[in-house]
């Protein structure tokens, strides 16, 4: 190991480790148990899996931030770079932080051009040692991975007992495949032992600070929901991140939602042929008394809009998930982003609005997805959850799920035909009976004579009876408008957190939330202190208003170009728009809580002033 100028970086529990890996070399799985081994460790670990859209052959990374202070966010830099991928390893070496670590393969002499003095190379000869060992080439490939993370072990002070656990459990079934994976960590451990001085200043301790969490990807957990929540169909059409939603509904649906009498299916899944017919689907589904969703990312949203117009104007409950990923048009399908707030809030023409959620972790998927359908159906509207690449792909530590058996869906205000036949006035299928905005509905066919068969997304008036009267329509787009005012009483309300001494905030919602928090830790140490609010839905519940209207700057977070969360606060809020400071991040990667510590810190301290454009061709001062 080449000694560093810098003095290497040391840290018990708290670093960030990156690997860099070719995408279809099976590093994935290795990683993978390297997380997993911290965290049966008792250690909090947040994993990222950055991959390209690519199935084999371009770079990939895996990044693990490990942290007993329970900071789950990216932090920002390396602590270590594990490189086993030519193609990157100039960008790699670079990223390193100065005093940190680069591991790398040296069964060929590292290029002496890429020499950095300011940090310590690693070198094995993972590829050397492969060779040596085993004669199929697949084999070398994919065991070169399971070397590395036994070399780690060592470096790290990994409990070996632990991993060895976790290649049993993996391979549960396929028992021959037990002894030659812990034979490729023991072959890395010692090559480790042999020649370094292990354990490195980075390292690792047990601890118990794990608790009862999880580790669980938001796909999964938002699946779970739609079972737990009722949902019976789900229409769909296959793009990346939201694929696993509906992968995962029909795994946990073959074991949960299967007639225990007759071995009938409970449920109906169609792949439609794109994502105009899966979402009409849906909502035909929903109006006919089903609970039924999709789920999608951005350019299957550009798809739908027109729908979702129908369905809010028809008052048709309908539930979408949009796994959002980086746009605009294909955009980077594999990298993460925030950037569908506006595409979704105001989806379709005319006016229209729609209830939006967002959740910040596995636990608010599963709870959200159900709540959905509690809400689309109270409020006969689209409810949309929005969450993101990053938390819907990557395993993310969670507050176990859980469910109350007891719980009644929330079916809304639907009469029945003994309720029809009851009436003694006329039914209104637009009536505002009860001064909520929220109309009574019918599942259609309820009744021979009364209650409804069709609907239709034409204007119409109280009594769904077509007409093109001016003020009929008005009365029934403002109508809508106090159903909204209702949506904003039952959805999720905002998390305010509040600071001793704070004159000013922050507005954040969904996965920036753990890098947010952590950075506003960073800023109360250097005595910048700042109230919080948590978003959680849209429409903005009073506590919003509310939290405008005290504090005079106010810095709005997000991961996408334009701000989209801030427009919509000025938009709906009336909020004048000095009052709103954006900190952006839409690179494809989460934000981290350094950036945002880093441009709050700027404007707090004064030191932000942006230099008079210049007029061109005019002399220096």
């Amino acid at each position: 190991m080449k000694t560093a100028s810098a003095a290497p970086i040391e840290g018990v529990n708290d670093f960030v480790i990156k690997f860099a890996n070719v995408n279809g070399t099976g590093s994935a799985s290795a990683n993978n148990m390297f997380a997993k081994a911290l965290f049966r460790m008792g250690l909090p670990v947040s994993p990222k899996n950055i991959f390209p859209s690519n199935i084999q052959g371009l770079p990939t990374w895996y990044e693990v931030r490990v942290s007993e202070k329970n900071y789950l966010g990216r932090r920002g830099g390396v602590d270590m770079m594990v490189c086993v991928n030519p193609q990157s390893m100039e960008r790699d070496i670079k990223e390193v932080d100065a005093g940190g670590y680069f591991f790398y393969d040296s069964s060929k002499p590292l290029d002496l051009r890429l020499m950095r003095d300011d940090i310590q190379f690693i070198g094995v000869p993972l590829k050397d040692i492969c060779q040596r060992e085993y004669s199929d080439p697949r084999q070398q490939q994919l065991f070169r991975n399971v070397i590395y993370v036994g070399a780690l072990a060592a470096l790290l002070d990994i409990e070996f007992d632990v991993l060895t656990g976790i290649v049993a459990d993996q391979f549960r079934g396929k028992e021959k495949l037990i002894t030659p994976n812990v034979h490729a960590l023991e072959l890395g451990y010692h090559y480790a032992r042999d020649h370094f001085d292990c354990p490195l200043g980075i390292r690792v301790e047990r601890r118990d600070a794990v608790g009862d969490r999880i580790l669980l990807d938001g796909n999964t957990a938002a699946a779970l929901g739609a079972i737990y929540g009722g949902a019976t169909v789900a229409a769909w059409y296959p793009i990346t991140p939201s694929t696993s939603v509906v992968d995962g509904y029909e795994k946990y649906c073959k074991r949960l939602r299967i007639d225990p009498g007759s071995g009938n299916k409970n449920y109906a899944i169609v792949q439609a042929e794109d994502e105009l017919a899966a979402i009409g689907m849906v909502i035909g589904a929903s109006w006919n008394g089903a609970r039924a969703f999709t789920a999608t990312s951005g350019p299957g949203i550009s798809l739908m809009s027109e729908f979702l117009g129908l369905a809010y104007f028809a008052e048709i409950p309908t539930v979408l998930i949009d796994v959002q990923r980086a746009g605009p048009s294909t955009g980077m399908p594999t990298r993460t982003q925030q950037s569908d707030v506006m595409a979704c809030a105001y989806a379709s023409h005319g006016d229209t609005k729609h209830v939006l959620l967002f959740p910040a972790t596995p636990r608010e998927c599963f709870d959200m997805t159900a709540e959905a359908f509690d809400l689309a159906e109270t409020l006969q509207t689209p409810v949309i959850m929005l969450t993101d690449l990053d938390l819907g792909m990557n395993d993310n530590m969670s507050e176990p799920l859980s469910w109350d058996d007891s719980r009644q869906y929330r079916r809304g205000k639907v009469f029945s035909e003994a309720d029809l036949e009851g009436m003694s006035e006329r039914f209104g299928r637009y009536l505002d009976v009860d001064g909520d905005g929220i109309p009574y509905r019918t599942y259609p066919g309820t009744h021979p004579t009364k209650g409804a068969f069709f609907t239709r997304g034409t204007s119409r008036d109280e009594y769904a009876v077509y007409t093109e009267d001016g003020a009929a329509y008005e009365r029934n787009m403002q109508r809508l408008l106090k159903k909204w005012d209702t949506a904003k009483t039952l959805v999720p309300s905002a998390e305010l957190i509040e600071a001793k001494g704070a004159k000013a905030g922050v507005i954040h919602f969904g996965t920036s939330r753990d890098a947010t928090m952590e950075a506003l830790d960073y800023l109360a140490e250097e005595g910048i202190a700042l109230d919080s609010l948590r978003i959680r839905a849209f429409p903005f519940g009073d506590e919003v208003e509310d939290f405008l209207e005290r504090h005079d700057i106010i810095f709005v977070i997000e991961q996408n170009r334009d701000g989209q969360m801030r427009s919509l606060l000025i938009n709906e809020c009336q909020v004048p728009p000095r009052q709103l400071l954006s900190v952006l991040n839409y690179g494809g990667m989460p934000i981290t809580a350094r950036q945002i510590r880093d441009e709050v810190a700027a404007v707090m301290r004064g030191d932000n002033v942006t230099p008079m454009r210049k007029k061109p061709g005019a002399k220096e001062s």
